[in-house]
């Protein structure tokens, strides 16, 4: 089966700023990148404005804090842009609607792996969402994208154990704290430690169902695939997910600006495979990668590549 490319142009009109890092051409690179030839067996779709976006995002967030983000949106419209909502997320009057279009791609990716249309699917979205709290946008992020993607799979389709793995070079801070009680939720997550937004500690371990692996500035590919391999891998497989989603990040390269650890495009692509094989045992080859970071434009295009490229070999 195919895998699925879902995203749109309206994350282009997301604009936080001139010199912000999550910035519009993050997108062009990695429209560059998959327009390639070799990625013409991709199957592509639209992030939709769905009717049903509000009533998923409540699964996560309470009414107040999608009021607030609404509201922000609306002023930003007004404005033409620059309404902060935290120190370092800010909304354009284009940011609401890739927010919500953000989130209707986690949910039409669902819908196409659950119900068996596509092997696995990768939303490439943004505003990124691992860092949203219940009741806080903060972190470049206003919706918990992965961890609302999560919620519907169990609602709509019964999902009883859904698994969110996260190697973004930051920590989740906001997925670790929606899934902290919830025993038939799995958080894990490589990061770099200390640093933003210095969550992640191995002591954080919620009702067990929270995998922390820290990773010190300098470290590089071999660490990392050793934390990742004891640390997430060996406990998702205990976990046995009915799904795994996953927070693509890719600002753990050796040349993202806003992280220290060391890794390469190989990295990536060894974390994939690693997570289709638990993938293929489990739930039938069943993975919803969603991105998040990564903010030098080659290594996050070349990066992306590789994690595709990857994940269409899985479902071939």
């Amino acid at each position: 089966m195919a895998t699925l490319l879902i995203t749109h142009s309206a994350f282009l009109d997301h604009d936080p700023g001139f010199g912000h890092p999550e910035r519009i051409d993050r997108m062009r690179a990695i429209d560059k990148v998959l327009a390639h030839e070799s990625y013409n067996a991709l199957k592509r779709a639209e992030a939709p404005l769905r009717e049903d976006v509000e009533e998923q995002i409540l699964l996560v967030h309470p009414q107040h804090h999608l009021d607030r983000m609404k509201n922000a949106g609306e002023i930003a419209k007004k404005r033409n842009g620059g309404v902060p909502v935290d120190g370092d997320t800010v909304m354009s009057g284009g940011s609401i609607e890739a927010a919500l279009r953000a989130v209707g791609a986690g949910l039409e990716a669902v819908d196409a792996v659950m119900d068996n249309r596509v092997a696995n699917a990768f939303c490439q979205v943004r505003p990124p969402g691992h860092h949203a709290e219940p009741d806080r946008a903060m972190g470049f992020c206003f919706f918990s994208n992965a961890a609302i993607a999560s919620y519907y799979a169990r609602a709509r389709y019964g999902a009883e154990r859904v698994a969110v793995v996260d190697f973004d070079v930051h920590h989740g801070n906001g997925t670790q704290d929606i899934f902290w009680s919830d025993k038939d939720l799995f958080y894990g997550s490589t990061h770099q430690m200390p640093l933003f937004p210095g969550t992640g500690a191995l002591s954080e371990t919620g009702v067990g169902n929270i995998w922390n692996a820290p990773l010190r500035e300098g470290d590089a590919g071999d660490t990392f695939r050793d934390a990742f391999t004891s640390r997430i891998l060996q406990p998702l497989h205990d976990f046995g997910p009915d799904l795994i989603v996953i927070s693509a990040g890719f600002d753990a390269h050796k040349r993202d600006p806003l992280g220290g650890l060391r890794l390469v495009e190989a990295d990536f692509m060894w974390a994939t495979e690693e997570l289709g094989k638990i993938a293929e045992k489990h739930c039938r080859g069943r993975i919803v990668s969603m991105l998040e970071g990564g903010y030098d434009l080659d290594a996050l295009a070349t990066s992306v590549a590789v994690h595709v490229r990857t994940l269409m070999d899985l479902g071939s």
